[in-house]
């Protein structure tokens, strides 16, 4: 007896439905783990890019103090250089007053800077000429003033004048300044 009017067919284990269902959590699961995935991924790459950010910072900081010791020395050169352009052109001046002070009458022959002094060597007429034209200006600069004279075939006189400040007079100018 048959109560059906349709041929029976063999029941899979895996309907329809069934692979429907299937089919759909496996691609939730996958889906999952992809996103896990993505995210260990971006966790991963945030720790690295905020590892090279913090040596970058590292790096960036020690270029900073490299370049501020290198503005410091640069800084203290230049006051060095300011300082001796300065000192230079106080000397050049002093040597310019002191060649304006030797009157016509008077050749030098050679002058000799010293540390606290200064050392002229030259012809003159006569000593009354160095006396009044030179040493008077000398002695007005200089603390101590020796004159040696020697006299020449021509009737002249060779001087050697020996100036100097005295050091404790030359301190307290400096300490001044």
């Amino acid at each position: 007896m048959k109560y059906s009017y349709i041929k029976p067919r063999k029941k899979a284990p895996f309907t329809t439905d069934v692979q429907l269902i299937v089919t759909f959590f496996s691609i939730t699961i996958i889906m999952l783990l992809s996103t896990y995935a993505f995210l260990l991924f971006k966790d991963y790459s945030f720790v690295n890019e905020r590892e090279t950010l913090v040596q970058n910072r590292i790096d960036l900081e020690k270029n900073i103090e490299d370049m501020d010791s290198k503005i410091a020395y640069i800084k203290k050169q230049k006051a060095l250089s300011e300082k001796v352009f300065t000192q230079n052109m106080v000397l050049k001046d002093s040597i310019a007053n002191l060649f304006d002070l030797v009157p016509e009458r008077i050749t030098l022959s050679r002058a000799e800077l010293l540390q606290n002094g200064l050392i002229l060597y030259g012809v003159t007429p006569n000593k009354d000429v160095y006396n009044f034209m030179l040493q008077a200006p000398l002695r007005s600069i200089f603390q101590k003033t020796y004159t040696s004279f020697y006299p020449t075939d021509s009737g002249w006189l060779h001087f050697v004048s020996t100036n100097y400040i005295n050091e404790d007079e030359s301190e307290e100018l400096n300490s001044e300044d």
